[in-house]
């Protein structure tokens, strides 16, 4: 966010013009102005100094004071110069509009708003001021509020990259895309070298079902920076879209590499490690993060899944109760039940696949494993409803018509047990 002060060159013509007839405190201020004016901020703080000393009650004497102290990183004298040339004089603008920068920079944007609203009051149409609201807005996240000062920026100012910039995140935020394809394409040509207006383009065409176009705009981004971390994730989402598990794999790593704070990062990574039958990757991958972010009970979860497939159940059982504990979910009540089941640990097995169906009656995994136990139980009228169920759910699992053609062949049902046998051979032969 580059803010900007309150049209310093008008202001220091102004003060010096003012006060020209009272001869010291004019001079000392024509100077000033002149090695302000050069950057020579250093130099013009003494005279600025000795002109509130003369002149304790001229505004745009503090003013100036305060910009030079700006300039110069005393940020709290500064601030003392701007709020007594507002004192001096309530209506002045320009020791307002150059508080608000300052409290903006200082991480005061509440102050800032405040500081800055309180200035289009006085003068509705003071452009730094238009400028520097709508990007605050946009730095807090107040979306809403920034887009009609940023409109108006834009405006003013059409050939500003920031603006164009800003202006389309406020629309991409707000739910408006065609006005945000719009401001983000005008951006575009006003700076090559950022990746931003690519990335949010890519974000409105992913969003819209055009991934040829969210493809190329994502990779522009990251040929503009290869070091984008978000356009590397959404290429990663947008190949994990289409199935497409080893072109997603190392936009995923790349991702991950680059920001190691985000939970989303190790878990869609892992996972590409799971489609792809690379357990002992998804291992490490999610026993890192589940000591970097012990409370998130989807990568307990997910540890869960890769310690089993390493048969490692022990850790398995530990790290699904972790998840348990955290957050009480069909998934995780159902995989504890289905290692416990493969421990023949069967009535706690019994229970918890039990209670993934109560939070959860549409849950093929738990329904298919509590049938898939009480066949071993041999119980098999009590198996059917819930092998009945999976089948519903999954009708292509051979598994599941091979062990409902047990059940209906126990309890002496014939033609459905053929039925069930013929389905299963069929889907068998498919694979």
């Amino acid at each position: 966010m580059n803010l900007t002060r309150s049209a310093i060159a008008l202001i220091l013509v102004m003060a010096a013009t003012s006060f020209a007839q009272q001869n010291d405190v004019g001079k000392l201020l024509q100077e000033s102005a002149a090695l302000i004016q050069a950057g020579k901020f250093a130099d013009a703080e003494p005279l600025l100094q000795k002109t509130t000393r003369i002149a304790p009650a001229n505004s745009d004497a503090h003013n100036l004071l305060g910009i030079v102290l700006d300039q110069l990183g005393k940020t709290a004298e500064a601030e003392r110069e701007y709020r007594t040339g507002i004192q001096l004089n309530p209506k002045a603008v320009s020791p307002r509009a150059n508080l608000g920068v300052l409290l903006a920079k200082t991480n005061r944007q509440t102050e800032a708003v405040q500081i800055f609203e309180s200035v289009l009051k006085l003068k509705p149409n003071h452009p730094q001021t238009i400028i520097n609201l709508g990007l605050l807005y946009v730095s807090i996240k107040n979306f809403t509020a920034a887009v009609d000062p940023l409109k108006r920026a834009a405006e003013m100012q059409p050939g500003s990259f920031d603006l164009k910039l800003n202006l389309g995140i406020a629309l991409f935020q707000t739910n408006n895309p065609d006005e945000a394809e719009k401001a983000f394409l005008d951006a575009m040509p006003l700076s090559t070298a950022s990746a931003e207006p690519a990335y949010y383009l890519g974000l409105i065409a992913f969003n819209r079902n055009q991934d040829e176009n969210a493809e190329a705009y994502f990779k522009q981004a990251v040929e503009i920076e290869p070091k984008h971390v978000s356009a590397s994730f959404m290429l990663g989402e947008l190949f994990a879209k289409y199935k497409r598990y080893a072109d997603a794999k190392p936009f995923y790593e790349k991702a991950l590499e680059l920001e190691k704070s985000k939970p989303v990062y190790y878990i869609r990574l892992g996972g590409m490690y799971i489609y792809l039958s690379d357990f002992n990757a998804a291992f490490q991958i999610f026993q890192k993060a589940s000591k970097t972010f012990p409370e998130i009970p989807e990568i307990h979860y997910f540890l869960a899944i890769t310690a089993r497939a390493k048969s490692d159940s022990d850790l398995a059982i530990i790290e699904v109760k972790k998840s348990l504990a955290l957050k009480e979910t069909a998934d995780s009540n159902a995989l504890l039940g289905s290692i416990l089941s493969d421990r023949n640990e069967d009535t706690e097995a019994d229970k918890f696949l039990r209670k993934a169906i109560l939070l959860n009656p549409e849950h093929f995994n738990s329904n298919h494993d509590l049938g898939r136990l009480l066949i071993r139980q041999k119980k098999f009228a009590a198996a059917l409803p819930f092998l009945e169920k999976a089948s519903s759910l999954m009708p292509d699992n051979p598994d599941v018509h091979y062990k409902l053609f047990l059940a209906y062949s126990r309890l002496k049902q014939k033609e459905k047990a053929d039925r069930e046998l013929a389905i299963f051979k069929e889907l068998s032969e498919r694979k």
